[in-house]
């Protein structure tokens, strides 16, 4: 009695291959053609199929793989750069992109499976919400609307807003309030005097930042000659003015 034996079924001949391959824990990159054609050539004598199209991509595969089991054989050509060409390459692309297809096809089909566990629910949107009409209609409020009339109406509403600026306040710049102590001020300047004796005007303003503050320095100047504590010299008209101070001339 002969023995039965059932072979398992692929979906063609890369398919096949495939199995092969992980099946003797080959690199796929660096295939032993010469024993993978053999239990390939193998697994045709056992295949019994109706179907001539697909025995026929089994057998085109097997004289596929005679054809690279010859050039392995033969001495290797080389190509243009120079380099050894091998006579598998060809054959891995196809393989490489075949098992990247079959993985993606596993991906889709477990996605398939937990989509078909997802249940949704039916809206249940009271009468009075789902009969409601918004008071305008919109799609006939902009029918007649396109870009040049966008522009237009972008246009006008920068005039609007463009009217509404005050010519001549808008040019005006933002005042700020001067904060200067007099007090302060003056004894600053009562012990710049204490320290130099005698100096210029232009010397004692070096270090002002602003009008202001030269101003307030030289109403401080007036009020310390006022109450006796310094003497200002100018011997022209525009000269620069010499301060001395009282306890220098005693």
């Amino acid at each position: 009695m002969a023995l039965a034996v059932k072979l398992e079924v692929f979906e063609g001949p890369l398919d096949l291959l495939l199995h092969l391959i992980d099946k003797n824990k080959i690199d796929i990159y660096d295939i032993p053609i010469v024993v993978i054609t053999e239990q390939y050539l193998e697994y045709i004598k056992q295949l019994e199929t109706e179907d001539m199209n697909v025995m026929s991509e089994f057998l085109l595969m097997a004289s596929t793989l005679l054809d690279i089991k010859c050039k392995m054989l033969l001495p290797k050509e080389v190509n243009a750069d120079g380099e050894e060409e091998d006579p598998r390459e060809e054959l891995v692309q196809k393989l490489l992109e075949y098992k990247m297809y079959k993985y993606m096809s596993f991906e889709l089909k477990d996605r398939e499976l937990d989509a078909s566990k997802n249940y949704y629910k039916d809206p249940t949107i009271p009468k009075e919400v789902a009969a409601y009409q918004a008071p305008i209609d919109y799609d006939a409020l902009f029918a007649d609307v396109n870009l040049s009339r966008l522009h237009e109406i972008f246009q006008a509403t920068l005039k609007r807003q463009e009217d509404k600026i005050d010519p001549i306040r808008s040019q005006f710049g933002k005042i700020e309030k001067d904060e200067i102590n007099m007090d302060e001020k003056l004894v600053y300047i009562q012990d710049y005097v204490k320290n130099h004796k005698k100096f210029s005007f232009r010397k004692l303003l070096e270090k002002s930042h602003n009008k202001m503050e030269i101003v307030i320095t030289f109403l401080t100047i007036l009020e310390m000659m006022k109450m006796g504590q310094i003497t200002i010299r100018q011997d022209n008209l525009f000269d620069d003015i010499e301060i001395t101070s009282q306890e220098v001339m005693v």
